[in-house]
């Protein structure tokens, strides 16, 4: 069950700007905040740290507000909610021993060697870029009120960017790293 429930938020979260552009007319506003809302509730309760609660929690209180205070104009700032969450992770990592994604490649290759370990804080910082540009873009796009482009941004070109950036820095690490 608890995979199905990750699973569901992801694949409704991928969907989200675009759940959200074309229902915004037809009365889906209430019931696409109330499902976002107990989603991130419901993947609270399953986190394993604090940490991540933490973020889930603070999700699901977007959208509660955004029902409470009925601004449906405040749907369009979920994405960038999202890339400023996930900045804040992948750069308060920067300050700990190991990176995010240190410890993900550690997952790995636990005798990481310390050219690895550099690409990994370089890549962190790459990411840290990717989502500071991210959370930019959306918001401008949701502040200028081109909201088919935001659908456009959010919903499809922001998720061929990740992909661009996850596939750049596999090609780079077989063949230049050759890991």
């Amino acid at each position: 069950m608890k995979a199905f429930g990750r699973v569901f938020l992801a694949l409704v979260s991928i969907f989200y700007p675009l759940l959200w552009y074309y229902g915004r007319d037809n009365g889906i506003f209430l019931w696409l905040a109330a499902a976002m809302c107990g989603l991130w509730l419901v993947r609270a309760v399953l986190q394993k740290t604090r940490a991540q609660r933490a973020v889930s929690l603070l999700l699901a209180a977007f959208f509660a507000a955004v029902i409470v205070f009925r601004r449906p104009d405040s749907m369009y700032w979920y994405p960038v909610a999202v890339s400023l969450l996930m900045l804040a992770v992948f750069g308060a990592s920067l300050f700990a021993e190991q990176t995010l994604i240190e410890r993900l490649a550690r997952l790995q290759h636990p005798d990481l060697p310390p050219e690895g370990v550099r690409h990994t804080r370089r890549v962190t910082r790459i990411w840290c870029g990717f989502f500071i540009f991210n959370a930019a873009a959306a918001a401008l796009l949701a502040w200028s009120g081109r909201h088919e482009w935001w659908a456009l941004y959010t919903g499809i070109v922001s998720y061929i960017l990740m992909g661009v950036l996850f596939a750049g820095e596999w090609i780079y690490r077989k063949t230049v790293l050759k890991v």
